[in-house]
């Protein structure tokens, strides 16, 4: 008998017919899901913590009035690359309110567009330069169309001279026509008056048969025909001297002509007005958006403002607006200046709405609620914003002063 092979030998592993099948293996085990589960939790815990925020966290804010902001240690309403100065961080209270801020003349900025109908026209001229003072209603630049302008209001100025020769004619000719039926009527009433003496001594001759019959009736019709001519001239002066000289029709109709080419004048100086770009308030011209032959553009062709008195646009948070009142003194500070300035709050917006300055910290709530306040500088900062308009300045309320209601 030869000994078996290792390959006729049965290989017995110990496996049981149920589980000879063999089993799936496990990708996941409790270790990996714990692993994943624990990102799921800090995210929703951070959530939570976010819009559901603790009693004493809730308390942290309202003390010191900062926002949430990502770990911010500054009320998000200031930029990160801004710092305070020294003397502002050392006094700030918990009771000030601070903000970003832009300064703006008084009445804000005036954009300078083109008049109403100016069409295609284009820019022929810039009658001024950034810096100028200007009055209201002074020209600050000419349009192209200008000449066909002007021309058609000399044009309107020749036909109102022609109606007005003509109504004048006019006039003349109908006094000259009622001092004709006048005199018409006095002849007329001159010839009735022969034609009656006549008829009365052709009749005695009758009576005393030295006239003939024939000679009576001629006499007879003579006189008729006078009567006849006295009703016709009165008829006719009547015309004339019924109404006033004015209300005569024919001059009438002469004056509503020269109303008209009055009007037709008036509408041609008011297109020619549309040639010209004009000053709507009395301020500074801050920047000019067009040249000499340019069409109007669409943001205006020039900026102004009053910048005799300076102000400043404060966005307050919604939350703290209820410490504002008028008459607070306000602190501004920016790099830009090197110094700070001083006004006091001037009033204080009606409406809630987005935040608008924007800094770069990308933590902080762009959508904030805000109220904007405006600030009114005191004359030295004044003077010195007055270069500045549009500038980002940080202001800080101080609710704690006496507040009092400005003039």
């Amino acid at each position: 008998m030869t000994p078996e092979s290792p390959a006729d030998l049965p290989l017995d592993l110990g496996l049981s017919e149920r589980s000879a099948t063999p089993r799936p293996r496990r990708y996941f085990s409790k270790r990996w899901l714990l692993v994943l589960l624990i990102p799921v939790f800090m995210f929703t815990g951070a959530v939570i913590g976010l819009y559901f925020q603790p009693p004493a966290l809730q308390k942290f804010y309202a003390l010191t009035g900062l926002q949430p902001g990502g770990g911010s240690d500054r009320p998000i309403a200031l930029p990160p690359d801004i710092d305070l100065p020294p003397r502002m961080a050392e006094t700030m209270l918990p009771s000030d309110v601070v903000g970003l801020a832009r300064i703006l003349p008084r009445g804000d900025i005036s954009i300078v567009a083109a008049p109403y109908g100016a069409g295609d026209a284009r820019l022929s001229g810039i009658l001024v330069a950034i810096g100028d003072q200007v009055e209201k209603g002074a020209p600050l630049a000419w349009l192209d169309n200008r000449s066909a302008l002007d021309s058609a209001v000399l044009m309107a100025e020749a036909n109102l001279a022609i109606r007005e020769a003509a109504l004048m004619q006019t006039r003349a000719a109908v006094a000259a026509s009622r001092d004709e039926a006048q005199a018409a009527l006095d002849q007329a009433a001159a010839n009735a008056a022969e034609a009656a003496s006549s008829l009365a001594r052709t009749e005695e001759l009758f009576q005393r048969r030295v006239a003939t019959e024939a000679t009576l009736d001629a006499m007879r019709t003579a006189a008729a025909q006078a009567t006849l001519a006295v009703t016709r001239a009165e008829a006719t002066l009547k015309r004339f001297s019924a109404v006033a000289l004015d209300d005569q029709p024919d001059v009438v109709v002469a004056a509503r002509n020269v109303d008209a080419a009055r009007a037709e004048l008036a509408r041609a100086k008011l297109d020619l007005d549309r040639a010209a770009v004009v000053a709507p308030i009395s301020g500074t011209i801050l920047d000019i958006h067009a040249t000499p032959g340019q069409r109007p553009p669409a943001q205006g062709i020039m900026e102004m403002g009053d910048t005799s008195q300076m102000m400043a646009e404060v966005e307050i948070w919604q939350d703290r607006i209820s410490a504002v009142a008028q008459g607070q003194p306000v602190e501004l500070v920016t790099v830009a200046l090197g110094q700070t300035l001083h006004g006091r709050v001037d009033s204080i917006g009606l409406t809630v709405g987005r935040q608008g300055m924007i800094s770069d910290d990308a933590a902080e709530n762009k959508d904030a609620r805000v109220i904007r306040v405006m600030v009114a500088l005191d004359q030295p900062s004044s003077e010195l914003a007055a270069r500045f308009t549009n500038l980002e300045v940080i202001a800080r309320i101080d609710t704690t002063a006496g507040a009092r209601v400005p003039r």
